[in-house]
């Protein structure tokens, strides 16, 4: 009998330059994370934007994980002029990955959308977003500490409330979560089709679903990644990601056979 295949998912990739390259790249926790944690194979699509087939990539792959990063979505994407405040941009990134991530939903395949990945989300589907939030009236400073270490970069800092019923409070079973922080915008419109899973303290927006979704999609503001092998509320979000993803495979593979 042969063994099962690992599902294969697809990753969103940043554009940098260095060592006169340019690269497509993410960060290894995110691979990580997917591999040890959802129990999937991770395959980076790069950010050529609309020379991309999304359909082939999307007829290749189980699932869609979109990744945090350095950078912001174009604030020109949901109807506010740029500022240095808004920087860094990676416009390549956002003409790939915003319509990666319409597609997906529209295909059904299952999708994680993490930090960047979930104002993405959000700006994808008609949300617009706030930028230094941590200067807004009674908000806490969502920013990560000022150090190189990953550890204190990303320790659990703050409660987020889950709300009840909701598809994150199956996930955790529980109605609070404790998350780490490490970013200085933040969903300010939520899109129509965004269902809030969960807030800060402070109201700010910490996960989402989409409302009648074919598919598993989640997105949160928090950083599940770097904890994956040691925090249960960490492991549970891959966990979630990777049951959607092999249940999308084998319903994929079933009508495949059935043809």
């Amino acid at each position: 009998m042969s063994k099962p295949s690992i599902p294969l998912v697809a990753v969103t990739s940043d554009v940098r330059s260095f060592d006169n390259y340019t690269w497509h790249a993410t960060p290894e926790q995110y691979l990580a994370a997917a591999i040890e944690g959802a129990g999937v194979i991770p395959l980076l699509v790069p950010s050529f934007g609309a020379a991309i087939d999304l359909d082939s990539v999307l007829a290749t792959v189980d699932g869609v994980l979109v990744t945090g990063s350095k950078s912001n979505v174009h604030p020109s994407l949901y109807g506010k002029e740029p500022t240095t405040a808004h920087e860094p941009f990676d416009p390549a990134r956002d003409a790939t990955s915003l319509p990666l991530i319409r597609r997906a939903i529209e295909l059904g395949v299952p999708l994680l959308a993490i930090c960047r990945g979930i104002q993405e989300l959000n700006v994808a589907l008609g949300g617009t977003l706030a930028t230094e939030i941590q200067e807004l009236a009674e908000r806490i400073d969502h920013r990560a500490p000022d150090t190189s270490q990953l550890a204190e970069r990303f320790a659990l800092r703050h409660p987020v409330l889950v709300k009840p019923g909701s598809c994150l409070a199956e996930i955790m079973e529980t109605d609070t979560v404790q998350v780490n922080s490490a970013h200085r915008q933040a969903i300010d419109a939520p899109a129509p089709s965004l269902e809030i899973e969960a807030l800060a303290e402070d109201g700010t927006i910490e996960a989402v679903s989409v409302k009648d979704a074919k598919g598993f999609v989640l997105g949160v503001q928090w950083h599940p990644e770097i904890w994956v092998k040691s925090d249960s509320p960490s492991r549970k979000v891959f966990t979630a990601f990777g049951d959607a993803v092999r249940a999308h495979r084998a319903a994929r593979l079933s009508l495949a056979a059935a043809e």
